[in-house]
Formats: structure tokens, sequence, C-alpha cells
């Protein structure tokens, strides 16, 4: 994917750079490096704009989110365009990226959803790469198919609709309409019960929508916020467990995230659980096709009239007469790609330009105050690991350089510091891209950035013990 660039075309953008720094009203020019390394790490430098962030997509990103990023201050670049290269993150929906089409030169990974199944987030946190998602940003469009999938769950719609088509072929379904309805005899959703399982963005919205179409909700999560709990409808019944949450319920909406592993979500909704049903019970899955045991379901559809409605292809259960199975239409509308493609957009901004983290699944929450005028904010990712706050904070006072205000959080293997310096050190004899240089390749350090002056530059990492500018 990346060309052969010479020496000469990096020594052009180099001065390019030079003569490109934006320097703020009283503040310091602070000379920084950039593209000092191996050639082919760095992608189309032949064609990088100077003064701008390089935002590489995967799959087709919704124009209006899109339009978050200004064309003065951004460039966007799809993958497969001749001229992709340099990208300082990346934003995709359902592409299965791979580690090597993650350049050196990415800071951040945003994807337009909630999941991350397709981006490989364990490499991201040792590569010290956010990776970012958009909670709530399809929440209302996945709510509506679940509620949809209740009616289909208890209606024949989708049976009828087959049967008046055949009857149509043969041109008798004018004389058979009447007669056949009792084939697809159903019940409605008014007084009956639905268990909601998982009260996220996603659970909260259906339980309350439920509330109001006159049924009573049950529900389970063992990991309720605050800010869900809100959302969700006075009359609910919290339960203490999944099996609790299902055994009187006619309906049951799962809408928990797929975890792989040990202590993981696969099978969650599995023979235990299922042989709790009622015979009758529908089962609305819109959340993940490996969250059920098709085995289970199977012996559920077989010895009652229950349903199954997911979105999720499933080998097992595709054709049972028991079974709707739709394409993957949960976050399928324009305005759910619309809203997810902004919201990672806004990250991706927030993250490039002030440092902040948020919706990140791999890195910790970051909120920060603006930076006190004047000053220079530098950003440090570690390894989680003891003494090396106290190692950065030292580094920065062995240069004589003082540190206005400092955030440290952490998340797992990874810690994230936020430092904003005074500028008014010795800058004859002490220089910022060299303290960049002994902060980056300090054992257990990951990467460091300056967030100050032109987009795009100031961004260090160590390598394999290889310092990469």
């Amino acid at each position: 994917m990346l060309g052969r660039i010479s020496a000469s075309h990096i020594r052009s953008q180099r001065a390019v750079l030079r003569n490109n720094i934006r320097v703020f009203s009283n503040k310091p020019d602070v000379e920084l490096e950039n593209y000092r390394s191996e050639w082919k790490t760095y992608g189309d430098i032949k064609n990088y704009t100077p003064g701008k962030f390089t935002i590489q997509t995967f799959n087709k990103i919704s124009p209006f989110g899109l339009k978050r990023f200004e064309d003065e201050a951004y460039d966007i670049r799809a993958t497969g365009d001749e001229n992709v290269g340099n990208a300082h993150a990346v934003l995709l929906r359902s592409h299965k990226l791979q580690e090597d089409e993650i350049m050196h030169t990415v800071r951040a990974i945003a994807r337009c959803g909630a999941g991350t199944n397709n981006v490989p987030v364990a490499r991201c946190s040792e590569l010290g790469i956010p990776v970012f998602n958009t909670p709530g940003a399809n929440a209302n469009a996945v709510k509506e198919l679940v509620i949809a999938g209740m009616f289909l769950g208890s209606r024949r719609v989708i049976d009828g609709i087959n049967h008046m088509k055949d009857l149509g072929s043969q041109g008798i379904a004018k004389e058979r309409v009447e007669k056949d309805k009792a084939m697809f005899g159903g019940r409605e959703i008014m007084g009956k019960t639905i268990a909601v399982i998982g009260l996220g963005h996603i659970g909260a919205s259906t339980a309350r929508d439920a509330s109001a179409l006159g049924m009573t909700v049950t529900g389970y999560d063992p990991g309720l916020s605050i800010d869900s709990a809100l959302k969700l409808p006075n009359e609910i019944q919290l339960q203490d467990s999944i099996g609790a949450a299902v055994s009187n319920a006619d309906y049951i909406s799962i809408n928990i995230p797929y975890i792989k592993g040990e202590n993981g979500t696969h099978g969650i909704i599995g023979k235990d659980i299922i042989e709790q049903l009622k015979s009758d019970a529908v089962i609305l899955n819109f959340a993940r096709g490996e969250l059920v045991d098709s085995e289970a379901m199977k012996v559920h559809l077989d010895n009652g009239n229950g349903r199954y409605v997911s979105d999720f292809p499933d080998d097992l259960l595709w054709d049972h007469k028991n079974a709707v199975i739709l394409p993957h239409l949960g976050a399928s509308t324009e305005e759910a790609e619309d809203a997810a493609a902004a919201m990672a957009a806004d990250t991706i901004k927030c993250y490039l330009e002030n440092g902040t983290i948020k919706n990140s699944v791999n890195f910790p929450a970051t909120a920060l105050s603006d930076r006190p005028e004047g000053s220079i904010r530098m950003t440090v990712i570690n390894k989680n690991q003891p003494g090396m706050l106290a190692r950065i904070t030292e580094i920065f006072g062995e240069s004589g350089l003082n540190i206005f205000q400092q955030v440290n959080q952490s998340r797992g293997d990874v810690a994230y510091n936020v430092l904003d310096i005074d500028p008014t050190w010795d800058h004859e004899n002490i220089s910022l891209k060299d303290l960049q240089k002994t902060l980056t390749m300090t054992d257990g350090v990951l990467s460091s950035r300056v967030v100050y002056g032109t987009p795009g530059k100031g961004y260090a990492r160590n390598i394999d013990g290889q310092y990469w500018v």
C-alpha cells in the first residue's frame, strides 16, 4: 500500500512544514520534529497536506458526519484512493480492520457504531491507540426494530404475506382472503409482559416504549448506570438474574454486548435460561447472534408455540417455521448512520485537537479543562505500571519545565497523562523536541504528543526501541 518515497520528497515536505507552523499570539515558536525514520512508515509523503489532520475512512461514511471536519483543518481520504496515506485517525463502520492497515501515523480509531468486534482493540491498546465507539447513536433505530419484532412475533404477518403472494400467483387471492385469515391468528401485546435483558441505551429505550404500549416491563442489568436508570419507566420491575426476569415474560428483548472468552457473554441465553421460558415466549435478539444457544432455542421452538426474531444469520434456525430471521437491519437507517458518523467525528476531533477521551472502549475517560492561556499541552501514553508517573514528571523537572496542571488516568494496562506546561523555559538550552524524545524512549512509554501548533505534527512513538516521529 505504501510506495517508496525519495529522500528529496521528505526534505521538501519538512521545509513546507517548518514554514507552516501556526504560532498563536503570545506563544513561543516551538520546534518539533516530523518524519524522522524509515520512509516506509509514513505512507504518502508526496501528497501529504501540511497543516491538516488526515482522516482515513473505510466503508461509506455518512456525509453528514464528515461535514463535522472543517475543510481548513482536515483532509478526508477514503481507503482505495490513490493518495491515501499519513492518516492521523481512522473512521470506519463494518470493515474488519487488520493491524497492517493501521499506519504508524494513526493516533486514534473510531467506529460509527456501538460494537467494536471488527477492530483489533487489544492490539491497539498495546500500540497506544485509543479506539472509540458511538454508544446510543443507533439506539432509536434498533429500538424501533425491536418493537417491529414484537409485532412480527405476535402475528404471523410474514407467513400471511407469503400466503397471499402464493394465492395471487394462482389468481384466487380475492376469494380466499377472508376464509384463510384464520390460519394466521395471533395475540395483542397490550397487557403482556416484556423482559428487557440489558438496560443500556437500547434496552432503556425499549423498556420505555413498551411501557407506553401498555406492557408490564421487567428488566435485568447488573451494571445499570445512573444515566440509564433515569431513563427507565417508573413501573419497571428490576430483577436480580436473567432467569428471574424471563420466567414469566411473554416477550424477551436481548440487549447486551457480545464478549468473548472466560466470563464473557457467548451463549449466555443458553439451555438453563431457555428452559425457564413460557412455551409461547417470543425472544427478540437484535444484539448479537452468538448470545443465543441455537440448539436450545430450536428445542424451545419445536416444543411450543414460541417465536425467535433476530437480525443475525443462524445456520440452524434460518428456515424454522417459528423463527423470523432478518438481514442485519438494526442500525440501517439514514438517521442512525448520520448520528453515528457525527458522534464518531466529534470524538476524533476532541481527541486530536484537545486530547480529550470520551466513548473509548480501551482508554480511560479523560475530561480536560481548558488549557491555561499561553501553555503547551503534551500527552503521554504508557503502560500502566508502578513508577511511570513519577518518572514522567521527573523528566520535566530535570529539564526545568514547570507543569501548570496535570491529569493522570488509567484503564487496564494503559495509562494516559495530560500535562499543560509553562512555555517560558530557557529555549536557548532546552529543546522541546529533545524532551519529547527522552519521554518517548523511556521504558514503558508507548507514545507522546504535543497538542500545539501545526495539526499533524508533534506525535512520537516508541516502536520496538526505535524512535519514530
